[in-house]
């Protein structure tokens, strides 16, 4: 299917991504816009994924507009979402608390934004909080260079309480003013384009994704091509779950039956033929193993330089003391997942090296079971994704004690994986001085055993002690301290500044000047 010359332009309605820092109260805006409420099924009050939602809005004038919203994540672990928020959206609510002001993930959405090029407008939220100060969140905005009206610049700034909706329909109508000066126009007869917002896996209807149509008109009967995915379109469903006839330009749209996972992010466009459908993605499979050889090959090449290796591959067990920890990923959606895997990017060590064998989305299944079950220290991560019956089952049957962890809160799960790869540091000792004597005088030798007359200078010698002894600060022996005496007195330890005999465990052959050091060896805090 070929897209035509737009001809009949028509206006659309706009895309609206909500971005901000964590907790700034983005998901309970649009909980107040669309009254529902999404909140109390995020865990933690987080949105986990992305979502696309339509709302309608009757302006001051009366007239009722259709406006989309997508719902990004603040969590940092999210930053690949909210990148592909600002990407399909016409119009961006910056949001920020009355609070707390700027916070670093207001900055990086606002780069986002910015990158994008895209209009937005500055809403700052829980106004009816008592902490709440406008003024210095306003300044707090100038001192990261957002300028607002009336401090210093021209964005558009909205104060608004999602509790108690006091300046929501402000903005609603700030939102229609500046789509009006955007201007979004399509051509409904052109084949449908757009992106994929999200996609995630259903154990009963397979594979759907939430796509937003950018232009065009999505229609029954056609296939969808999205990177090495297709689908083929026999219904489609709107926000809510209705199936619809068709979707229009900056609608949201689910299709169910992908032949693969779609990326979220990934560009999709119509086609008329299964045929046509399935040769695109043959195209886009063969391109990407291009690439990726292309970019091993560079990948070689450099390490040739660098190490003059003339394999160019890494040598054989470089760092034999790395230790590996093996986890099987799976969560809900693709989003989640990239979230998850950005989160533990940020959990290093020397000594321990996190490696995921497998990743996936939907329920815990079989496989996922049985690869665990291949090697008792692979540790299983289900996020917002519990095992399914059969899996179930399986880990009540298993001879093994399965290490399977399920998490509804990133936070929780980074916790989790952190503490895990810190139990696999491998412990290291170190040698510990407990004291420093000098030798004045050699009573006598018999074999390996010496008698020895000396004096504590630091710390303290105790009977049962290793030793090091030590001649012009250079270690030439070590033993061990079988007897001590104090003024011709046996026991156990003879502290700091006193006399003693001692009887050494010892093969060499000490003189007097030589020096005797206490040690113990103790486990080296990590």
């Amino acid at each position: 299917m070929m897209n035509k010359t737009p001809k009949n332009l028509v206006p659309r309605q706009p895309v609206v991504v909500v971005m901000g820092h964590i907790d700034h109260g983005k998901s309970t805006l649009l909980d107040y816009i669309r009254k529902t409420n999404i909140v109390a099924g995020e865990a933690g009050g987080i949105t986990q994924h992305v979502g696309a939602y339509e709302v309608e809005h009757t302006g001051a004038d009366g007239k009722k507009r259709l406006i989309t919203f997508l719902d990004t994540p603040g969590h940092a672990a999210f930053s690949g979402i909210r990148r592909r928020g600002a990407q399909a959206a016409d119009i961006a609510i910056l949001v920020v608390s009355a609070e707390d002001g700027v916070k670093p993930q207001t900055v990086e959405v606002y780069k986002n934004i910015k990158d994008q090029n895209i209009p937005y407008i500055v809403a700052i939220t829980k106004i009816d909080k008592t902490n709440a100060d406008i003024n210095k969140t306003k300044q707090s905005l100038g001192e990261n260079e957002i300028y607002v009206e009336g401090w210093g610049g021209d964005i558009p700034c909205v104060a608004i309480s999602a509790v108690t909706g006091d300046g929501v329909s402000e903005l609603l109508e700030m939102v229609t003013l500046v789509s009006d000066l955007s201007d979004p126009k399509t051509d409904p007869s052109l084949d449908a384009s757009g992106v994929v917002v999200e996609s995630s896996l259903d154990a009963r209807k397979g594979v759907s994704a939430t796509l937003l149509v950018r232009e065009g008109t999505l229609k029954i009967g056609t296939y969808i091509v999205a990177g090495d995915a297709y689908v083929s379109v026999r219904f489609i469903e709107d926000f809510k779950g209705t199936k619809i006839e068709s979707a229009t330009a900056g609608k949201p749209a689910r299709i169910i039956g992908w032949s693969h996972v779609p990326q979220s992010g990934t560009a999709w466009v119509t086609v008329d033929t299964k045929k046509t459908a399935e040769k695109m993605t043959e195209e886009y499979i063969a391109d990407s193993k291009r690439l990726k050889s292309q970019n091993l090959q560079s990948s070689m090449d450099a390490n040739k330089k660098a190490t003059g290796n003339e394999t160019g591959l890494p040598n054989e067990n470089p760092t034999p003391e790395i230790v590996v920890l093996p986890l099987i990923i799976k969560a809900d959606v693709i989003g989640s997942l990239e979230g998850v895997k950005s989160e533990l990017s940020k959990i290093q060590h020397d000594k321990v090296v996190i490696q995921i064998v497998a990743e996936g989305i939907g329920e815990i299944n079989e496989n996922d079971i049985k690869m665990t079950e291949s090697d008792p220290s692979i540790i299983l991560i289900g996020f917002n994704a519990d095992p399914d019956k059969k899996a179930k089952a399986m880990i009540e049957r298993s001879s093994i004690n399965l290490n399977i962890k399920t998490f509804s809160v990133i936070y929780e799960l980074s916790a989790f994986v952190e503490s895990a790869l810190l139990a696999k540091v491998p412990k290291e000792y170190i040698e510990e001085m407990t004291g420093r004597a000098k030798i004045l005088a050699i009573f006598g030798k018999d074999k390996d055993r010496q008698v020895i007359g000396g004096k504590v200078e630091t710390g303290i010698m105790e009977s049962g002690n290793d030793v090091r002894i030590m001649r012009r600060d250079i270690e030439i022996g070590r033993g061990k301290i079988r007897e001590l005496q104090e003024k011709k007195v046996k026991t156990r330890e003879v502290a700091e500044g006193h006399e003693f005999g001692m009887l050494v465990d010892v093969k060499i052959e000490v003189a007097p000047g030589d020096r005797v050091e206490a040690v113990h060896t103790v486990e080296k805090k990590q």
